[in-house]
């Protein structure tokens, strides 16, 4: 995890950032998915909810400052996307928590949830 984030003046820590949102964002639209039938899910749901949770991995990633993943996220199967988003939304909201109220931190929390109301209409 990164360590090099800005310290506010007077030597403080960040307070955690709130992701409550992004957690909510992400358990609303995993939970559709699951919902859905396969039929929507093969007509094009699914490849949308796998690039989402390419994406927020791979923002995980620029965040944590580990780099590009050489392995991207496979995708596993239509009824398995919905359990993808959710791992790998909920991964990117500790790695916010832990970044802290940031700027860096709530410009990448901003970027999320910007992609997941792109996708409510799966």
């Amino acid at each position: 995890m990164r360590t090099d984030h800005p310290t506010p003046p007077g030597g403080a820590a960040p307070g955690p950032l709130d992701t409550r949102a992004l957690d909510r964002a992400v358990e609303r639209l995993a939970d559709r998915l699951r919902r859905l039938p396969e039929s929507r899910l093969r007509q094009g749901a699914a490849g949308e909810g796998l690039r989402l949770a390419r994406r927020l991995a791979g923002l995980t990633r620029r965040i944590e400052g580990v780099g590009p993943d050489p392995a991207e996220l496979p995708a596993i199967g239509v009824f398995a996307v919905g359990d993808q988003l959710a791992v790998t939304g909920h991964d990117l909201s500790a790695a916010l928590g832990a970044l802290g109220d940031v700027p860096e931190a709530r410009e990448a929390m901003a970027e999320a949830l910007g992609l997941l109301r792109a996708c409510e209409g799966l």
